[in-house]
This record gives C-alpha cells, sequence and structure tokens, in this order.
C-alpha cells in the first residue's frame, strides 16, 4: 500500500482541423505521480480478480466507477483512477478520484454474485469514502441492487451518509438519476452521453460549422456512446457509422440513430436481424478509419493505438470512453495535425453532474442539469482548441495544467 497523495496525469501532444498549428506541439514529459492506495482482491469462489485504486482523496472522498471485463488489469484501473483525479479536479469538485476494476467477463452467469462478493471487501471504503457507480459491463441499476443487498442504499452511499439527512438526500439523488427526459430515457442515463456530444457540438462551433455540416463516427453504443449518439443526432449532426461489439454499421447519408438504439440489448449491441435496409455491415476495426469530421471512441479503452492511428481520418478525436488513446498514438495523431479532446474532459459531465446533485447545486429538472452542463462543456472544449490552434498546446496539456491546479477545500465537504 502506498500513501502518497498527487494528482497528476498523463499527457501528449494534439492538433485539430482547420487551423491546424503550423509548429506541432512537442510531446510533454508524462507524468508518473504514484496513487494513494491499490488494493487488490481475489475471490474465493472463482478466482476472479479486482482492484480498487484511489488516485487521490480530498475532504475524505475519492470518486469514480467500477467497471467488469475480462482482462481488465491493475495498470488500466490506475490509469482510469488518474483520469477520475483529473475529472474531478478540472471541474472543480471536492473529492477525489479513484476505480474499481474486476477481471472477470460480465455476461458470466456467476458475475452479480462476483460484483457483490467485491464490493462486500471493499465494504469499508463504500460505506465512508469510495463513491462509485456504474462503468463498463455494470449498470447502475445493477451496482445499485447489489448497494441494497449489503445495506448501503445506493452507490453514492460514502457521500450520501454525510448529510444531515441522508433520507432527503437520497430521496433526491433516485430522483435526479431516474428523472424522465425525451426519447424515453432516464437522465441518469444519458447525463454523460449529453456532455460528450456538446463536446462534439462545441468542436463544430469552434471550426464554425453547423451541426447539419459534420459527420460523426461512434465506436460503442452502450449508455454513453449511446446516449452521445442519440443528442448528436437530435442536434441535426450526421452521424455515418457506429460500431458494437459484432461490428461497425454504415449509411453515408446518416444513420437512424434512434431506430438503432432500440434494437440494442442489455450489453449495448443492436440486434443485426431488425436493421433498417440500407445499411452496410462492416468489420468492427473499420470505425476507426471512417472518413468523418469527428471520431467518438465510447467503448474500451486503449481503442486507438500506434498500430492503427495511421487509419484515422476524423479530424479530431473526442473521447467518451476513458482513457481511449494511447500516449504514443496521440503523439502520432498530434502530429498529423488531428487533436485528442481527453476523457477527463469530454466525458467527465456524468461525474460532475452527479456531484452537482449530491451539492444540491441542481435537482431533478433536466433542463437545469442539461444547461449547466451544456454551459459548462461548451466554455473548456473553446478554451482547450484555442489553445491549441493559437498557442500549439494540446487539449490534453491544457486540461493538465486545469487539472493540477485545483481549487483548494475551505473546509469540509458538506452534502445538503
Amino acid at each position: 500500500m502506498t500513501m502518497l497523495n498527487p494528482s497528476g496525469g498523463t499527457p501528449q501532444v494534439t492538433s485539430p482541423t482547420v487551423a491546424a498549428p503550423t509548429d506541432p506541439a512537442v510531446t510533454p514529459a508524462i507524468r508518473r505521480r504514484e496513487p494513494y492506495m491499490r488494493l487488490h482482491w481475489t475471490d474465493s469462489l472463482t478466482d476472479a480478480v479486482g482492484y480498487l485504486v484511489v488516485h487521490t482523496l480530498r475532504g475524505g472522498l475519492a470518486t469514480g466507477g467500477t467497471r467488469m471485463r475480462a482482462g481488465c488489469t491493475l495498470g488500466e484501473v490506475e490509469d482510469l483512477a488518474r483520469g477520475m483525479a483529473n475529472k474531478t479536479a478540472t471541474f472543480d469538485l471536492p473529492i477525489g478520484g479513484a476505480k474499481g476494476g474486476i477481471d472477470f467477463d460480465p455476461k458470466d452467469p456467476r458475475a452479480v454474485e462476483v460484483l457483490r462478493r467485491f464490493c462486500e471487501a471493499m465494504r469499508p471504503w463504500l460505506d465512508a469514502h469510495w463513491v462509485t457507480a456504474e462503468d463498463l459491463g455494470v449498470p447502475q441499476h445493477l451496482i445499485d441492487e447489489v448497494f441494497e443487498q449489503l445495506d448501503l442504499d445506493q452507490s453514492y452511499h460514502a457521500a450520501i451518509r454525510r448529510s444531515a439527512d441522508p433520507a432527503a438526500t437520497l430521496e433526491r439523488v433516485r430522483n435526479g438519476l431516474n428523472a424522465a427526459v425525451d426519447g424515453g430515457f432516464l437522465l441518469g442515463d444519458v447525463i454523460g452521453g449529453y456532455g460528450v456530444a456538446h463536446a462534439c457540438l462545441a468542436t463544430a462551433v469552434q471550426w464554425g460549422k453547423a451541426p447539419a455540416d459534420t459527420t460523426a463516427a461512434i465506436q460503442g453504443v452502450g449508455t454513453m456512446g449511446g446516449a452521445a449518439a442519440y443528442y448528436l443526432h437530435e442536434a441535426g449532426m450526421k452521424i455515418t457509422a457506429v460500431a458494437d461489439a459484432a461490428g461497425t454499421l454504415y449509411c453515408a447519408d446518416g444513420l437512424d440513430i434512434p431506430a438503432l438504439l432500440d434494437l440494442r440489448d442489455g450489453y449495448g449491441e443492436i440486434d443485426r436481424s431488425r436493421l433498417p435496409a440500407g445499411i452496410e455491415q462492416l468489420p468492427r476495426s473499420a470505425i476507426i478509419s471512417a472518413d468523418v469530421d469527428i471520431l467518438v471512441p465510447a467503448a474500451i479503452s486503449y481503442a486507438i493505438t500506434p498500430d492503427n492511428s495511421f487509419d484515422i481520418r476524423a479530424d479530431v478525436i473526442v473521447e467518451a470512453a476513458n482513457a481511449a488513446t494511447t500516449p504514443e498514438a496521440e503523439a502520432m495523431l498530434a502530429a498529423r495535425g488531428i487533436p485528442v479532446l481527453p476523457d477527463f474532459v469530454a466525458n467527465a459531465g456524468a461525474v460532475a453532474w452527479a456531484w452537482w446533485l449530491l451539492l444540491g447545486e441542481v435537482d431533478d429538472a433536466p433542463d437545469t442539469s442539461f444547461d449547466r452542463l451544456r454551459t459548462t462543456m461548451h466554455d473548456k472544449v473553446a478554451q482547450l482548441l484555442t489553445a491549441w490552434t493559437d498557442e500549439s498546446i494540446t487539449p490534453r496539456e491544457i486540461g493538465h495544467r486545469w487539472a493540477d491546479d485545483p481549487s483548494p477545500l475551505t473546509g469540509p465537504v458538506v452534502i445538503p
């Protein structure tokens, strides 16, 4: 166990489409600060392995989701915990960053029990310090069911228990998460993807392009990617390609996103037997080389690597998945004038909104939440891309500057 208290992250290089810098930035030195704490767990019944990494602890709290996938590693969870620390600092949230990960197939019938035993083992942290939520392979409803089984009520328990009236705070949180929004969705399920969509729309604004004149491809149509696709479609942006585990779906005239989302199963995969006419089915890897303005990796970490970065034809990458681009690939893209909007800005809407809700700064009125996140995201993306075009400073480096200088805590975190 290592007891340090850093913030840090992994800077790289980048560059945009229109008006790319004439002198691309040099890759900054990689920050390699140690996390505050690592925990390693082995399930006695299945030999599944799990990890909790707390990168930073502020005010006695850290936040970050719990993922489950076969092949999940400690290094992956460390990267994600660092990213969460960057998100909370970048959005001036009064908590640190953490992440949980379990190396196990979420489709295995034993997966729910593995998740329950992992949470039971991590209970001291979940009870008092670690606020977790859904992530890859672990939907929010499932982790909340596990928390109820452990008499912890809801996955935000460590924060809610600090409230003077935990029952009222729990009700506010549940009302916010379950608020109905257009499209038949729940606010808590779509707010993160809404933020990603507006990172894309802010990019178009920065280029001086209307949404209708901008094209996008989205890798992954689960909670984050699906919501991003929905709100981009609603805004009039043409999405010509989406990909899931079964492959890439392509239509040059633009996909009917709501129709495709209605065909998803519980794992974010689209039923190929019911596809609308006019859709071409391509290999899964084809999404990377889609000829679009904006590529949104919204599925797995490390999706963009040195091996496939030369296939990218998009003008900008907007990271909806955590750690979607490796540092080496990002440097290679920067050399080609392609910027990467980092995950800890582009996809941080979910964690920012969750804490605005916990802190009583938004409620269960969707328009209030949408307005605040849209305004915040457009402002941050404008700053990132202005620094890139005007000063040859990568979006990730600017984001790291924000993350390295968080607002100081002036007292204990108060949950109303």
